[in-house]
């Protein structure tokens, strides 16, 4: 682990609770690990800190943060505080939780022979032999992936989530059958995710009157949109389409 050899970095005015509760754990262990090192800070910065400050020290720092109650809510609502055009819902909801996205240039249309309706549509990261149906539930809180690491995701779940929902899904998104982001390109860390894990993924999503638990079909079978296509503005779509119930 390599400290910060600015040592005013910790000392500067917190801007959440979050980063208070952590600058203030790191500052103790910082000042009895120098303590013991009996050395001045550059030597402590530059070499000592590596031996002295142990796997053990950092996880217990982390239980002790863990402990506060503190979640990372803040930034796992990020993108509906910055764009909320984007991601307004069509219900009110609880911590953003629940509802349904309400894209202002979302396509949408009235039901086929099949029953689909169409609700939105989205850039696809790898295309597929297939389709893929599935659950629509949105994931927006870290409550919600809390509950899904101690109970399991459900099985069929297509994940709806912002453009923040990347790394807060990070440890469950191997239990997704899809991934619906309204946000990012292909080329996104999540859109880059998704393909390794071999999970069928539309990316830059435009989606309008999904609500979670409605019944969803995910056009993974549409070519999967390039570089060259973002560069030139080209438009390659692949549809969402909500089913009957």
């Amino acid at each position: 682990m390599r400290l910060y050899t600015d040592i005013d970095y910790f000392y500067r005015a917190p801007v959440f609770p979050l980063v208070e509760a952590v600058n203030g754990l790191v500052r103790d262990l910082v000042r009895a690990k120098l303590e013991e090192s009996g050395g001045d800070w550059s030597s402590f910065a530059l070499g000592a800190s590596e031996t002295l400050v142990t796997k053990a020290d950092i996880d217990a720092l982390e239980g002790k943060i863990l402990a506060t109650g503190y979640r990372f809510s803040f930034s796992s609502n990020a993108s509906a505080r910055d764009r909320p055009e984007i991601y307004k819902s069509t219900e009110a909801a609880d911590n953003y939780g629940g509802a349904a996205f309400a894209h202002p240039d979302a396509p949408t249309g009235p039901p086929d022979e099949g029953g689909r309706e169409l609700r939105g549509c989205g850039d696809n990261v790898v295309r597929r032999n297939g389709n893929i149906v599935g659950i629509a539930r949105y994931v927006r809180t870290s409550e919600q992936v809390i509950d899904y690491m101690r109970n399991g995701v459900p099985a069929g779940t297509i994940a709806v989530i912002d453009d923040s929902g990347g790394t807060l899904t990070a440890p469950i998104i191997e239990q997704f059958t899809a991934v619906i982001c309204a946000g990012g390109t292909v080329r996104s860390h999540l859109g880059i995710l998704t393909r390794e894990f071999g999970i069928p993924c539309l990316m830059n999503a435009k989606l309008s009157g999904v609500q979670d638990g409605d019944r969803v079909e995910v056009e993974v079978s549409a070519p999967a949109k390039t570089a060259e296509a973002y560069q030139t503005g080209q438009e390659m779509k692949a549809n969402i389409w909500r089913l009957p119930q």
